[in-house]
């Protein structure tokens, strides 16, 4: 099918405005593509929330505002969030039959939801955008039966999956990041860390080896959902707020904060826009010390691209992004990602550029076209999915 006669209902999911304030990887992802969609004549309609600015041809709502605060809550506390926002997202579908595709983002329950409805659901594309061994039983068991197809973010990623869900994964397709405005500044001393603060992060680890060296550290990213310092500290403030039951506020106030001084070691909340801008392409390197296999790594792609290194440890998709000596290093244990942070100067900024520089949204776009022709035309066709159905 031509794209000019395609309409695809994008779904950001419940969690993050569409683009993001601040924190919001796979909402990035979408702000990215979505215009390039657009530009290629595919009609877009986005299901997210409320606060979403990115233009789109029609909306899909059930939230007023974001609900990224629940995220990490206890299961029984914020399982309705996902769900609530899917039936929306299911009514829309039946009382729309100009939908030809679903390209769902929303982890999990998006192809679950989307897989039940059978044939009464247009074909769907999901991208995976997360650890794909988080979710194991669901990976292994789950047969979209020709109608529901998956595309990763890297092949490192795929690599870790089910075979199930490799059977139905039709392509990696590495993230692009948006165009930026170069806003000609000086570069300072600081590293960043660029992401939510949470244990898989490794936020720690970045202020334990700053600090231990001297080194200047920016930690930018929400604590537990909340990228305000003032209001965080007003909700720790008050014993009765929820945000006590958040495992990143327990990680935050137990690992991270007790190293954070404010002058070496600074947290600047969640930041966007041109604040975002200033501090990364200020930067002299992006820490990435992760404690999982970074999937996507959003932050590294746009570290690179305003010719920022990157220091980070070899998990994930991450040695397919830092050529090691040229524009990064890649390191086991804290000792060495010191001793990598020393090295930095020899790292050239063009080189970090010109590494990604094949990365572009309309790219990425194009290649998601391709992908929507061929589960479109696998449904007309009535090929079966060769995943096993719950495999034992």
């Amino acid at each position: 099918m031509s794209p000019q006669h395609l309409t695809v209902l994008v779904n950001a999911g419940p969690w993050v405005s569409v683009p993001p304030p601040g924190y919001g990887g796979i909402e990035n992802v979408v702000a990215t593509l979505v215009p390039e969609l657009r530009r290629l004549g595919i009609r877009v309609v986005l299901a997210t929330v409320g606060t979403s600015t990115l233009a789109a041809d029609d909306y899909v709502r059930t939230f007023a505002t974001d609900q990224l605060q629940w995220i990490a809550a206890p299961y029984n506390q914020v399982s309705g969030i996902a769900h609530a926002h899917m039936c929306t997202v299911v009514e829309r579908i039946r009382t729309d039959p100009s939908i030809d595709l679903v390209h769902d983002h929303l982890e999990v329950v998006g192809p679950a939801v989307l897989g039940a409805m059978g044939a009464v659901a247009p074909p769907v594309l999901q991208t995976l955008h997360w650890d794909l061994r988080k979710h194991a039983q669901f990976y292994r068991t789950f047969n979209g039966r020709g109608r529901v197809y998956f595309a990763g973010v890297s092949q490192s990623q795929i690599a870790l999956a089910p075979e199930s869900l490799r059977l139905q994964t039709l392509d990696a397709i590495p993230l692009a990041v948006q165009g930026f405005e170069s806003l000609d500044l000086p570069r300072r001393d600081h590293a960043i860390v660029l992401a939510r603060i949470t244990r898989d992060k490794g936020q720690d680890i970045a202020a334990r080896v700053c600090r231990a060296i001297g080194h200047p550290l920016i930690l930018a990213g929400p604590v537990a959902g909340i990228s305000d310092p003032i209001e965080l500290s007003v909700r720790l403030a008050d014993l009765r707020d929820p945000i006590h039951d958040h495992p990143d506020t327990a990680y935050w106030r137990q690992e991270v904060e007790p190293i954070v001084d404010g002058d070496l070691v600074r947290w600047v909340g969640g930041i966007a826009g041109k604040d975002k801008e200033m501090w990364l392409q200020t930067a002299r390197v992006l820490l990435s010390p992760v404690r999982w296999p970074e999937p996507g790594a959003t932050s590294v792609i746009e570290a690179l691209s305003r010719g920022v290194p990157v220091i980070g440890k070899p998990l994930g998709v991450l040695p397919s992004l830092v050529r090691e000596g040229v524009t990064g290093f890649l390191t086991e244990d804290e000792d060495s990602l010191a001793r990598a942070l020393e090295r930095v100067g020899e790292l050239s900024p063009e080189a970090c550029r010109e590494s990604v520089a094949e990365w572009t949204p309309a790219r990425m776009a194009e290649r998601y076209v391709a992908l929507y022709n061929r589960v479109l035309s696998a449904t007309r066709n009535g090929l079966e999915s060769r995943a096993p159905y719950c495999p034992t």
